[in-house]
């Protein structure tokens, strides 16, 4: 697996978040050099529109898919509940005295 799909969801978050900032970061670059003539700048204003394009559809693809997948893990999660609230009541207490005894020894 790569490393990109071993990241966490916060982690996937951050990225997403990270990413339209510098997309952003990008297109205020563009509107600053806009009046700066020449064709190569002219062209290379061009691709990196289009390259801006493609990234915030592929960014919005990727946020809908962190927010789907999210979804369904809290409702597998509900459902896991629904369907046997003693054992999540006895995995809850477990963690809780595992907390209190990690807690209790500072």
């Amino acid at each position: 697996m790569s490393e990109v799909t071993d990241l966490s969801a916060s982690n996937k978050q951050k990225l997403v978040t990270d990413m339209k900032g510098v997309v952003a970061d990008a297109e205020e670059i563009l509107r600053a050099t806009a009046g700066v003539a020449g064709d190569k700048m002219g062209d290379l204003r061009e691709r990196i529109g289009e390259r801006l394009r493609d990234a915030k559809l592929r960014l919005a693809d990727a946020e809908a898919a962190l927010v789907d997948r999210t979804k369904a893990a809290a409702r597998a999660t509900d459902d896991y509940v629904q369907e046997n609230p003693w054992r999540a009541v006895g995995v809850a207490a477990g963690i809780g005295l595992l907390l209190g005894v990690i807690i209790g020894r500072r």
